[in-house]
């Protein structure tokens, strides 16, 4: 098969030129230090909202309701399986060599026993599927993200990630068929299928009384910044640790019990059950009081005689 790059390489500088000018020439000024581009992308957002109101959502509906379900899962499973030799490549590229080879090995797994990737036979098998991206490795080595961007059509993104869009498109080897109408018509039917898959998400977004903008807004910057900082990796990691830590326990306590050991008590609890002691009797341990007030009272001093004499 013949591959073509320039296409895709075009198509990708452009969509990044065209959203810098349109961004230069919106003076996009705004009162959120942290979306210094509101104006422009609530445009975007409300054109982007139309475009899938009127074509993207009607077909992922039809697409959701017609296909049956075993052919939606081949058809998210292949190009899922693509993806994992791009996240193998970025995984390399942060130094998680361990990531990589599980990505890498994801890739030729299902693209052989898995035929050609419809069946994803990788996760059954222990090999966890991860997500990587350019935009997510330029965040490893320090590039900070910079203001919010809704891209039209693409939805969501940053500074940074629309910078690393070039990158990601070139790293998805779909868009190196060299057939257009295949290619073209396989990036249309990957768009489909991500949309039926949020579908539901997406009613229940547009029922609520919220503002979808800022919402969608935030939790794509949070989701993001989770990403880039594997925070999900460390709190799976520690619930692992957790776990194990749990395990160990429970096997010493099953241990100690068939030696008849007894569990250790807390200090402080050994006489917690005691009855009190009456009010004036000594405390356990101490020595008893000797000629106490009441039955023995003080003897007074003598007198001395010179003292009385003066």
């Amino acid at each position: 098969m013949k591959y073509n790059n320039k296409s895709a390489r075009y198509r990708t500088s452009g969509l990044a030129l065209a959203v810098g000018a349109s961004l230069l020439l919106s003076g996009c000024a705004t009162t959120n230090p942290n979306d210094p581009f509101e104006k422009f992308n609530r445009a975007m957002f409300t054109f982007n909202d139309a475009v899938d109101r009127t074509a993207l959502k009607p077909v992922a509906t039809a697409y959701k309701e017609v296909t049956p379900s075993f052919v939606q899962t081949g058809v998210n499973n292949f190009f899922g399986n693509l993806s994992d030799l791009w996240s193998s490549a970025n995984n390399f590229a942060q130094f998680k060599g361990r990531d990589g080879m599980n990505d890498l090995t994801r890739f030729a797994v299902n693209s052989t026993f898995g035929l050609a990737g419809v069946l994803d036979i990788a996760t059954p098998a222990g090999l966890r599927k991860h997500n990587e991206d350019l935009g997510q490795t330029l965040g490893y080595w320090g590039i900070p993200s910079g203001p919010y961007l809704m891209l039209p059509i693409l939805g969501p993104s940053t500074v940074r990630d629309t910078v690393a869009l070039p990158g990601d498109w070139w790293g998805d080897p779909w868009t190196h068929v060299n057939d257009v109408p295949w290619r073209n018509g396989g990036i249309v039917l990957r768009a489909v299928d991500q949309r039926a898959s949020v579908l539901d998400a997406s009613n229940l977004l547009e029922d609520a009384a919220l503002d979808r903008y800022e919402f969608i807004r935030d939790g794509y910057l949070q989701r993001r910044a989770s990403k880039v900082l594997d925070t999900d990796k460390a709190q799976e990691r520690s619930e692992k640790v957790q776990g194990q830590i749990d395990k160990v326990q429970e096997k010493v306590s099953e241990r100690l019990e068939k030696l008849g050991v007894k569990k250790p008590e807390t200090p402080g609890t050994e006489d917690a059950d005691a009855p009190a002691a009456p009010a004036g009797a000594p405390a356990a341990g101490a020595a008893p009081a000797s000629d106490s007030a009441p039955n023995n009272p003080p003897v007074p001093a003598p007198v001395s005689s010179g003292a009385a004499t003066k």
